[in-house]
């Protein structure tokens, strides 16, 4: 008989459980209920055009989070266009690995590949596209993983597509991981436990056999069970190991602390603990997807949604590396357009990664981190002066600073700046943007760019947004992504064709009586 920690409120419990049993887990099968959409997403605008007089300096945090194209590719998948609101433009771009040159290696751990093109939607624009990436850690020398498992069991999770599929990715987490890795294991439901103790990963069966007994019922106490996977995180925290907790669930917190603010502010006092945070969430109807990204952009913290075996498969094998290890963290991005070749601009995407200026050089503010071998995309659409891009009226009294000289070609700035892991010092890498990095034919800018840039176009239309205009059309989106497939091993850009023809369907759809 094996000794299990329970936490109810603020008490703390102890109550055995034996081998066909866990305390606090249900081993009843829910019945079928009927379902009621719940769902749950932040409304946030796109961002606006700014006027490079005005405001010459835009800065943000980078985002490596791919939540929101598994949203997408699951709502059409079942014959809908998604929510507005699910659609992050940036997490879209970022689902897909590029093919940008990799780093020399951790002393120089990113590589900027900058291309400035025509806009494929806009002739009276330009686009200026920003490839950053990370450099690969050796297997042979990454650290050690100490991994707690924090899995929601309650009621709302006794659907196939949630604890089911999660206790799937598990096994093949662990499956993938060095014998001297360990993984803990915490459940909530009406109370949080602690039910398998650190073990090392060369006793795998003893792990899969505890991720076996999991099944689903209960009210959903989430903070107690954050506050317990953090606890037992810190108890046997390694500086020498890549210390993390890893939530799945639905988000449907709905005993204990429930408020997402309270839950942020809980998560950002332990990010300081040097233990990080992955969330992946499961399942549709009650998806509170505003909580996860909430406390995973607090708690130095990534966050993905996993609709399927295919998906769990990506995130955790083919991908495990950048999942699990870290080679930056509070990585921002700060671009100073020259207002002598950059009129007006706005930044595709990352509205909710937006700093203010002073934020890039302080190192007390918080940002994403980049894992092993990740890469990170950024496009700006821009307006020269006098272009029948700008959008905006000069000011009839003037206003704003002088322009610049043109200083050799430059349309801007780039900065990028960074810390290693566990250090409290940033870094920081920049590089002016010429005429050197112009193509003057889109067809001319690198493969890699240009499905992305079909990916931001994808995104905006399913976004509504009023900047793409009417001949951008979803045939023209996957013109410009089929001459851009480039090797697709894993056919994951195939597999976008597909859905912008989904989206195609489904958008006509709205129209038939």
């Amino acid at each position: 008989m094996a000794e299990m920690v329970t936490v109810t409120g603020s008490r703390v419990r102890s109550a055995a459980y034996g081998s066909d049993a866990i305390a606090g887990v249900s081993n009843l099968t829910m019945p079928d209920q009927p379902v009621i959409d719940r769902e749950r997403y932040e409304d946030v605008d796109p961002n606006p055009v700014v006027s490079t007089a005005d405001e010459p300096v835009s800065t943000f945090s980078i985002d490596v989070d791919t939540a929101s194209y598994s949203l997408v590719r699951n709502s059409l998948e079942n014959g809908q266009l998604p929510p507005t609101d699910a659609v992050r433009i940036e997490e879209m771009v970022n689902y897909f690995d590029y093919d940008y040159a990799l780093p020399p290696g951790p002393e120089a751990p990113f590589a900027t590949h900058v291309t400035v093109t025509p806009t494929p939607w806009n002739a009276g624009t330009q686009l200026l596209h920003i490839g950053i990436q990370g450099y690969e850690i050796i297997a042979e020398e990454r650290p050690r993983a100490n991994l707690v498992f924090l899995v929601d069991v309650s009621g709302s999770m006794n659907d196939p597509d949630k604890l089911p599929l999660a206790i799937q990715a598990m096994h093949m987490l662990v499956d993938e991981l060095h014998p001297e890795d360990t993984v803990a294991l915490v459940v909530y439901a009406g109370a949080a436990g602690a039910v398998l103790p650190p073990t090392e990963a060369r006793d795998a069966r003893t792990i899969h056999r505890a991720l076996d007994r999991l099944s689903a019922g209960g009210s959903t106490a989430g903070g107690a069970g954050l506050a317990l996977a953090y606890d037992l995180a810190e108890q046997n925290f390694d500086a020498d190991a890549v210390n993390r907790v890893m939530l799945l669930t639905d988000g449907d917190f709905n005993v204990g602390v429930t408020q997402d603010e309270r839950l942020e502010d809980f998560v950002a006092r332990k990010r300081d603990s040097g233990i990080y945070l992955s969330v992946m969430g499961f399942g549709r109807g009650n998806y509170n997807d505003q909580m996860m990204q909430t406390i995973a952009q607090a708690g130095n913290g990534t966050a993905a949604y996993i609709d399927s075996r295919q998906e769990a498969r990506r995130m955790l094998v083919e991908e495990s590396f950048s999942a699990l290890f870290p080679i930056a963290e509070d990585v921002k991005i700060q671009i100073e357009f020259n207002p002598a070749r950059v009129a007006e601009y706005r930044l595709i995407g990352y509205e909710t990664r937006l700093l203010d200026r002073a934020d890039f050089n302080n190192d007390a503010v918080d940002a994403g981190e980049v894992g092993s071998g990740h890469s990170v995309t950024a496009i700006y659409e821009i307006a020269a002066p006098g272009s029948e891009g700008v959008l905006m009226e000069p000011l009839r009294y003037g206003g704003g600073a002088a322009v610049e000289p043109d200083l050799d070609g430059e349309f801007g700035f780039l900065r990028l700046r960074y810390k290693r892991p566990g250090e409290d010092d940033s870094r920081l890498i920049e590089r002016p943007v010429t005429d050197a990095d112009r193509v003057m034919d889109f067809e001319d800018a690198p493969q890699e760019a240009r499905f992305s840039i079909a990916v931001a176009g994808f995104a905006q239309r399913l976004r509504g947004d009023a900047y793409l205009g009417d001949e951008y059309d979803w045939a023209a989106i996957r013109e410009t992504a089929a001459g851009a497939m480039g090797a697709d091993a894993f056919g994951y850009r195939a597999e976008f064709l597909d859905l912008v023809s989904q989206a195609e369907a489904a958008d006509a759809a709205r129209f038939k009586p």
